[in-house]
């Protein structure tokens, strides 16, 4: 006998409404600014902006101030709380639907090619070589990853080698901040924008990589004391951390070939 009284999950009942399933679809690959999801979706502002209070609500998105402009604000969708929302509704539903978000990556002779990852943020000097050091590690050589900056800075910042390095093992001591110029000319699948800055300058790239935005605070914004910022450090590694996580699934389906039956 079916149970009565039963509701469906929280999840289950924001996701079910058109507009906020288009929106979470959008943010699941990018953070974007209200204008440009009403451009995505042909919906009026008021509408989008009525969905987008919701699903900040419920905290599966949030929204920052751009550094760029900061009367606009980025609206970014925390896969990690979809995750445990989707899993929370499988089970709900029955024990043994729990979800794995996290596929194992193909070997590379299961592999078309490896894809090629530019991650691009002003200085390139914290944000992102985090990130090109994460996604190298993660993946163990299956994916060509590099980092440059619209307005590099003279080296790494020392938070950035001292938080690789005590919390995921990665030294990049060595590395040095490069210029977005000095990149223009290879080919990239993605192109990742991790500061607002950057997204408004980046060159164009002949072959059209596809453009992803991840709207993430300058940890140094704060001051010139490397003790201080250490926290904003730690906390930005963490968030780059779990966005390369999502991000890989991503990689695999783009470049491993389907199996016809």
């Amino acid at each position: 006998m079916v149970p009565t009284g039963q509701v469906a999950p929280a999840f289950v009942r924001l996701a079910a409404n058109p507009l906020r399933w288009r929106l979470l679809t959008a943010l699941a690959g990018s953070d974007y600014r209200v204008r440009e999801l009403v451009d995505l979706l042909g919906h009026p502002q008021n509408l989008v902006s009525y969905h987008l209070r919701l699903l900040r609500r419920s905290g599966l998105v949030t929204a920052r101030r751009s550094s760029f402009d900061g009367r606009d604000s980025y609206y970014h969708l925390d896969l990690e709380r979809c995750a445990h929302a989707l899993t929370a509704a499988g089970v709900a539903l029955h024990p043994a639907l729990r979800l794995d978000p996290s596929p194992p990556l193909p070997t590379p002779a299961e592999q078309s090619a490896r894809p090629y990852v530019l991650f691009a943020c002003t200085g390139n000097s914290a944000r992102s070589p985090i990130a090109e050091a994460l996604l190298r590690h993660r993946t163990s050589g299956h994916v060509e990853v590099i980092s440059a900056g619209s307005q590099p800075k003279p080296r790494i910042h020392p938070n950035a080698v001292r938080v690789l390095g005590e919390h995921y093992g990665i030294d990049i001591a060595d590395q040095r901040p490069r210029h977005l110029d000095t990149v223009a000319h290879h080919r990239f699948d993605h192109l990742i924008s991790l500061c607002d800055k950057v997204r408004e300058v980046y060159p164009e790239f002949s072959d059209q990589p596809r453009l992803t935005h991840w709207s993430i605070p300058d940890p140094a914004a704060d001051g010139d004391n490397d003790q201080a910022s250490y926290p904003a450090f730690r906390h930005m590694a963490a968030e780059l951390d779990i966005r390369v996580r999502y991000l890989l699934p991503v990689l695999v389906r783009a470049t491993t070939p389907e199996i016809q039956p």
